[in-house]
């Protein structure tokens, strides 16, 4: 094929579902039996509405839904039949496995390690170095109990989650999150980590 005209005409979206292989997903939900207990959205179909999501800076399900409602007639290019409901997505974000994903994700990780690798850090003579960090994304109390200092006003007393994160430092990819509320010191991260022999960690 004529490499000028291997992708004319297809949305971004869908070369990227390209470098995502078929049997990766069928062998991701064969582990996890990913579709056995929720078949009305597939395990394809869930994962291409959520990276539609992602790429498209969507804040909610309603706006992810309705985006590619309007765009419907051309859904055919991410192999979609129609756009799924709201509510059928929701369902599926809460009983679908967030391991699938993960399995996804760390397997496509190390199909392309080599092709992702930052050419800024060549040459560099340490091997196997991995940034560890965390960010705090506040929610309201009624959802997770405050956290930090208690305030003077009440009402201003803010909940909310930790997301802490290992990064590869040579590909900018992340290799390992872990979710807690906020209010976790970030030194218990420490213990969840499996890192290759002879790695180097670095943190503030």
């Amino acid at each position: 094929m004529d490499k000028d005209k291997a992708f004319v005409g297809q949305p971004v979206l869908s070369q990227l579902l390209d470098v995502i292989p078929s049997s990766l997903i069928r062998k991701a939900n064969r582990k996890y039996k990913a579709n056995r207990y929720y078949k009305r959205l597939p395990l394809r179909v869930h994962l291409v509405s959520l990276l539609y999501g992602v790429f498209s800076y969507c804040n909610g399900l309603r706006e992810l839904c309705e985006g590619m409602l309007a765009c419907e007639g051309k859904l055919s290019h991410l192999g979609l039949d129609k756009a799924p409901a709201r509510s059928t997505l929701s369902d599926a974000n809460s009983k679908r496995s967030f391991l699938v994903f993960e399995t996804i994700y760390e397997e496509l990780v190390k199909q392309y390690h080599s092709f992702i690798s930052d050419s800024r850090l060549k040459g560099l003579s340490i091997r196997n170095l991995r940034i560890i960090d965390s960010s705090t994304i506040q929610l309201f109390s009624e959802i997770l109990r405050g956290v930090g200092r208690k305030p003077l006003d009440e009402s201003r007393r803010k909940g909310g989650i930790k997301v802490h994160a290992m990064m590869n430092a040579f590909s900018g990819v992340v290799e390992f999150v872990r979710i807690t509320e906020a209010r976790e010191n970030d030194r218990k991260f420490l213990y969840h980590l499996k890192p290759v022999q002879n790695s180097w960690l670095v943190f503030d």
